[in-house]
């Protein structure tokens, strides 16, 4: 088939090959699709794109991933953040209302928490405290009383920092221990037997401390978490006061939710 024709064939036919095709490798370049498909790079961008609004795939920077790949726990957040973003959005609008202006929150890293600080707009004199190396872009000036970043060893694939949740006054050497009245985590997984868990034991352990040092918790989570078991555990189910989410726990998450104490948030979409 020469290119000419190749450009012609019905477009229908050959975005349902593509899908198929980064579905089947999880990964895939634009050169390396237009050189399968013999079209131009021009076309599979188009395609690319047409696909991911559909919801078929997620477009990336020169390429494009599967779902299936896109939801992997350590793909890079840039990745992330196309992946069940309107579940997100729900989740971070529902959130945001739990918090109380003149309050103290703590954020972990991670698209959920992100898409929290977007729906804090209306909000004022927050004190905000956080390991999410992306928030102080996110977030409006206008919220803020202050907004203070843990330090420590940076994760470039989270955009998240795995450090003590402590912070230095100046040149003092001594860590000042925190406080917030509610911390807002979200998990890469959740399970009626594994409670609320990450993949990576930095993140968790950071996780955890946030958890100790807030008066409530929030844990954050789609329906694609549900009864999943990540590497490091972050928490029993009853640690949470909420759980937000986008849509109803299978039964026996439910249950532990219940006998938890942990009121169920289901946002609405």
């Amino acid at each position: 088939m020469s290119l000419l024709d190749a450009e012609r064939r019905l477009p229908a036919g050959r975005k349902a090959d593509l899908a198929a095709y980064v579905s089947e490798h999880g990964e895939v370049t634009v050169a390396k699709l237009a050189s399968h498909f013999g079209v131009s790079t021009d076309t599979i961008r188009r395609d690319l794109d047409r696909l991911d609004s559909e919801g078929l795939l997620i477009r990336t920077h020169g390429g494009a991933v599967s779902l299936s790949a896109g939801t992997k726990p350590d793909t890079e957040l840039e990745v992330r953040l196309h992946v069940q973003t309107s579940a997100k959005e729900a989740i971070g609008r529902s959130a945001a209302a739990l918090v109380e202006d003149g309050s103290v929150v703590m954020l972990n890293g991670g698209t959920t928490t992100l898409a929290l600080v977007r729906h804090l707009r209306k909000h004022r004199n927050l004190t905000v405290a956080t390991n999410n190396l992306r928030i102080p872009a996110e977030i409006s000036p206008n919220v803020l009383r202050d907004l203070y970043l843990f330090g420590g060893p940076v994760r470039t694939v989270s955009q998240t920092t795995t450090g003590p949740i402590a912070l230095r006054l100046g040149s003092s050497d001594r860590e000042i221990e925190v406080r917030s009245d509610i911390a807002f985590i979200g998990v890469g997984a959740v399970s009626a037997t594994g409670g609320y868990s990450t993949s990576n034991l930095g993140d968790a352990d950071m996780m955890a401390a946030m958890i100790a040092r807030s008066s409530q918790v929030a844990i954050l989570a789609d329906s694609s978490k549900f009864g999943r078991d990540l590497f490091a555990q972050v928490a029993a189910i009853g640690a949470a006061d909420y759980f937000i989410t986008n849509a109803q726990p299978p039964a026996d998450l439910a249950a532990e939710f219940e006998a938890g104490g942990v009121e169920v948030i289901v946002a609405d979409q």
